[in-house]
Formats: C-alpha cells, sequence, structure tokens
C-alpha cells in the first residue's frame, strides 16, 4: 500500500498537486458544543463576560480555515475564495452545531480547512464559556459533504 505522504525511502512529504486539474473544490463540516444551561443562556442573552460568543466563534471559525496549513504539517497553502459559517441553537441539549463551508478553485481539496474552521470555532465557544462550564463537550466533527476533484462528491 503506498502512502501519499511518504516517499520513496518512507521519509515525510507534501504531495506534489502540480500536475492536478485545478477546479472548483467545496467541503463542508460540521461539530457540535454541548454546554450547561446557564451557559447556554448566557450566549443567547449575550451576557458572557468576554463578549458576543457567537460572533466570535464566527471570526475564530474563519481564521483557522484560513491558516489550516500552517497547523496540519502536510495540506497546502490554499488561496480559499469562500468560507461561510452557520451556528446553530440547540436548546434540548443543551449547546450549539457549528458548521464550516470551504470553497476554492484549485489542485487539492478544502475538506481540512472546513474541519479546522469547525474545530476552532468550537474551542473558541469553549474558551469564551469556561467561566461559567468547564464541564462542555466538543464532538462529531465531521465531514459533511465535499464537491470536486479527483476522487468525486461525497455526502454523509
Amino acid at each position: 500500500m503506498n502512502l501519499t505522504h511518504l516517499d520513496e525511502n518512507d521519509k515525510p512529504k507534501m504531495v506534489d498537486v502540480s500536475d492536478k486539474e485545478s477546479t472548483t473544490r467545496i467541503a463542508t463540516a460540521s461539530g457540535l458544543i454541548v454546554v450547561s444551561q446557564e451557559a447556554f443562556d448566557a450566549v443567547i442573552s449575550n451576557s458572557a463576560k468576554k463578549g458576543p460568543v457567537l460572533q466570535t466563534a464566527v471570526i475564530a471559525a474563519i481564521s483557522g480555515a484560513k491558516r489550516t496549513s500552517d497547523l496540519i504539517p502536510m495540506c497546502h497553502p490554499l488561496m480559499l475564495t469562500s468560507i461561510k459559517t452557520d451556528i446553530e441553537e440547540l436548546p434540548k441539549l443543551p449547546g450549539f452545531k457549528l458548521s464550516v463551508t470551504a470553497k476554492l478553485q484549485g489542485q487539492t481539496g478544502v475538506e481540512m480547512e472546513a474541519l479546522t474552521g469547525v474545530s476552532i470555532g468550537l474551542l473558541t465557544i469553549y474558551d469564551m464559556l469556561k467561566a461559567i462550564d468547564k464541564s462542555m463537550v466538543i464532538g462529531q466533527i465531521q465531514l459533511e459533504e465535499k464537491k470536486g476533484g479527483k476522487s468525486g462528491d461525497f455526502r454523509r
């Protein structure tokens, strides 16, 4: 079995994508954070001491997606053309679902950028609410959909 991130001498390498066709590539990822009722209420009422939690999480998610290649060693630096976010309030958990969609015209996919954006956005919610609730749980970070590229489309 050939691993794409190892060379012929089993040394780590970044995959050469220079011969791949440039296509439109889109990926959407999502994840959840479960919080206490007190923390949820603080977010909804915009009374968290560190400021507007969800707005800050959106900015963090966008920043995280843009910085993916700085964080994940074998990821290519990408010129993203769009990053969209959505945060769904889940009062029955209580908690929040964050979704990030990354898009570009390029030679490699954007799944890692969408997944990293979700991770950083959810970690930001945790950071902003940890004074209220240290028992928060982040989970179910997953790729929802990808379009474009050699491997084709995927939808969960």
